[in-house]
C-alpha cells in the first residue's frame, strides 16, 4: 500500500479527488483521509446520514472524516489488520501537525506540500510541520496566476527553521478563474468532470498521478483522463 500526504493550508480537497479519480479508473482501491481541521470534505461529499466519524464512498473513491488515526478507521471498518488489506493507496490531506503526526506522513512513500502564495496558506501549511523529528522530502505543488521566482523564495525562506527537503522539481498548477468555475459546478452536481477543466490544470493532474504510480504510466493516465471528459 502506498501512504501519500497532501500537507498545506490551501484548499486542496478537490485536487486530490481529482487525482484519487484518474488512479481509481486505472484499477486502484483508494482511501482518501480529511485530517484538516475545516473537514472542506465532510461539506463537499455527499453522504446520506453523516457522523462525527464515517467513511462514505464517492466516485469509487473511500473517504474518511472525522478519524484522529488509522486505528479508528479500521475499528469502523471492521477490519483487524492493516488498510493495505483494503486499499491500494491511502491518501492523507492534513494541515496541521496532529494530522501530519497521527497518520505517520514522515513514513510516507511520498510527501505534497500544497500552496498558494497568500501569507495564510505558507505559514499554515508549514505549521503541518511542526514537530516533525526527522527530516522530510516535499514535492512543491504550487498554486499561483504567475509564478514568479519571488514567490518560491518567500516560501524557502519561511520554511528555514523546519526539517523540509525541498525536491528539485515542481508541480504548477495556475490560478484561472475558467477552472475554479468547473470546480465549483462540480461541487454543485456532486459529480468528477474534467472538460470544462484548463488543459494546464489536466496536465498537472497527470503529472501527479504519474508521479504517485511510479511507472512508465503516462499514456494510461492520458487515456483515463480522455475517458473522464468524454464521460463529463
Amino acid at each position: 500500500m502506498k501512504r501519500i500526504g497532501f500537507i498545506g493550508g490551501y484548499d486542496k480537497t478537490d485536487l486530490i479527488i481529482y487525482i484519487a479519480k484518474i488512479l481509481t479508473m486505472l484499477g486502484n482501491r483508494i482511501l482518501i483521509i480529511d485530517a484538516t481541521v475545516s473537514q472542506k470534505a465532510r461539506y463537499i461529499v455527499p453522504v446520506i446520514s453523516p457522523t462525527l466519524m464515517y467513511v462514505t464512498e464517492y466516485e469509487d473513491i473511500d473517504i474518511a472524516v472525522g478519524f484522529k488515526n488509522e486505528e479508528d478507521i479500521k475499528k469502523y471498518l471492521g477490519i483487524s489488520e492493516g488498510l493495505d488489506s483494503e486499499y491500494d493507496m491511502v491518501f492523507v490531506d492534513t494541515d496541521s501537525s496532529d494530522g501530519f503526526q497521527g497518520f505517520f506522513l514522515e513514513e510516507a512513500d511520498k510527501n505534497y506540500f500544497v500552496t498558494s502564495f497568500d501569507v495564510y496558506s505558507l505559514k499554515k501549511g508549514l505549521e503541518a510541520l511542526t514537530g516533525v523529528r526527522n527530516a522530510v522530502t516535499l514535492t512543491k505543488v504550487l498554486f499561483s496566476k504567475e509564478m514568479l521566482k519571488e514567490e518560491d523564495d518567500y516560501l524557502n525562506f519561511l520554511s528555514l527553521g523546519y526539517k523540509v527537503i525541498w525536491n528539485d522539481y515542481r508541480v504548477y498548477f495556475p490560478i484561472e478563474n475558467g477552472d475554479l468555475n468547473a470546480i465549483y459546478e462540480n461541487q454543485r452536481v456532486a459529480k468528477v468532470k474534467f472538460r470544462k477543466l484548463s488543459v494546464q490544470y489536466k496536465d498537472g493532474l497527470a503529472y501527479l498521478a504519474e508521479e504517485i504510480l511510479g511507472d512508465s504510466s503516462e499514456s494510461k493516465v492520458r487515456r483515463v483522463i480522455k475517458t473522464i471528459e468524454k464521460g463529463a
